[in-house]
């Protein structure tokens, strides 16, 4: 497993999130995961609900189009994005 998985239709991101940052930010590689941090608090979704929106700024999808795949309720997650329209560079230096 890789942090990043591309294919032709979009991209799906094994995440280590670290809620409660001072900062929203990917951070980089972390093993085998892609470890964000993010301001929101892990308290009744927030997290989660805060991520989407942070990825959807980053790679200009819509939120609606995002989908946690796995993780809801603990820090390592997968996310799916499908046709991303802009590639981070911190993402494509990863890939």
């Amino acid at each position: 497993m890789s942090a990043i998985e591309q294919t032709a239709e979009g991209l799906r991101l094994h995440i280590l999130l670290q809620p409660k940052a001072s900062k929203d930010q990917i951070l980089g590689l972390h093993g085998d995961e892609l470890k964000i941090s993010i301001t929101a608090p892990p308290i009744d979704g927030q997290a989660n609900a805060y991520l989407v929106k942070f990825l959807s700024k980053l790679f200009k999808v819509p939120k609606s189009t995002i989908i946690l795949e796995k993780g809801e309720l603990n820090r390592h997650k997968q996310v799916w994005i499908p046709a991303p329209k802009l590639l981070p560079p911190e993402i494509q230096s990863l890939l």
